[in-house]
């Protein structure tokens, strides 16, 4: 008798135990930085809007007047909306197929809040960085095919120096502020950067810089 209630009495410790061990198994919901989340979101849109409202600078154009312009040409609405469209489809879709975990993040937490979503890619990186990207290949091409390698500060600045701040900026936020790992952030942005390159390139070759004969500010 005495021997049956001593194992009765085990396995009822043994199952306590299990019991206790598995409710400590499941990881804490990590921290994150709401202030962080804020500037990274401005600061991705911010880098969009430097390649929707940069002008293109170029030297001249051989069949009207020498010299630097400006030109602002609603064109450029077309491959910065494709990049913003790229964003959101790796936001809804790519991140689902991936299924990456965010810092802090398991199959213990998952769902719980602040681990209710992947972060594989960064979609904050991917598009602040494919504005760089983008800038980066405007400033390349409106260079040495349109200014004759003739160097612009002002197209510098604009095209690749003020993205890259706030580029480098999404992608540094993202990562104190524990929304991404660091994989997660360069992956997120080299893809973004080799995609606006890319898009840069062919939007500066396939569009001249100047508006035509006509010599207005604003290309249609």
């Amino acid at each position: 008798m005495r021997w049956r209630l001593a194992a009765c009495t085990l396995v009822l410790s043994s199952t306590c135990f299990v019991g206790e061990a598995g409710a400590q198994a499941v990881s804490p919901v990590p921290e994150r930085s709401v202030p962080w989340q804020t500037v990274t979101g401005v600061t991705m849109v911010a880098a969009g809007a430097t390649q929707l409202l940069m002008p293109r600078v170029f030297y001249s154009d051989p069949e009207v007047t020498v010299g630097w312009k400006a030109r602002f040409h609603v064109s450029v609405l077309a491959p910065v909306m494709t990049m913003a469209a790229a964003s959101m489809l790796n936001e809804h879709a790519l991140k689902d197929l991936f299924r990456g975990e965010r810092p802090g993040c398991d199959e213990t937490n998952a769902g719980l809040s602040r681990c209710d979503s992947y972060g594989t890619l960064s979609t904050h990186s991917f598009a602040a960085f494919s504005a760089l990207g983008h800038g980066a290949g405007v400033f390349v091409f409106d260079t040495f095919k349109w200014s004759n390698g003739r160097l612009n500060p002002w197209s510098l600045i604009g095209n690749v120096a003020a993205p890259f701040a706030l580029a480098f900026t999404t992608g540094l936020g993202r990562g104190l502020g524990n929304w991404e790992s660091t994989g997660q952030i360069l992956g997120g942005g080299l893809a973004g950067l080799a995609a606006g390159f890319l898009s840069g390139m062919t939007y500066s070759l396939m569009q001249r810089p100047e508006c035509g004969y006509t010599g207005s500010m604003i290309c249609w």
